[in-house]
């Protein structure tokens, strides 16, 4: 399992990662299944091959994340901020 600490939050599966600023970090291979990461600043963020699934990610900001290979299913997007995701 794949589990680690950005800006003082624990990257982890169903973690609750409202607003955290995670800009610029290098997440890829990371399970955050069922994570919480609605309004979360996700900008540059390298999310190659992470488990995204049943996350909610509403409102979040996604600008130029690297989501190559990452497993969206059932993701909420809505309201998020894709541009060059």
């Amino acid at each position: 399992m794949f589990v680690v600490e950005v800006n003082g939050y624990t990257i982890e599966p169903r973690a609750d990662l409202v607003g955290a600023n995670l800009e610029r970090a290098d997440l890829q291979g990371a399970d955050l299944q069922g994570a919480d990461l609605q309004r979360a600043d996700l900008a540059g963020v390298n999310l190659q091959g992470a488990d995204l699934s049943w996350a909610n990610l509403q409102e979040a900001n996604l600008l130029e994340a690297d989501l190559q290979r990452a497993n969206l299913s059932g993701v909420n997007l809505q309201g998020a901020f894709l541009l060059e995701a």
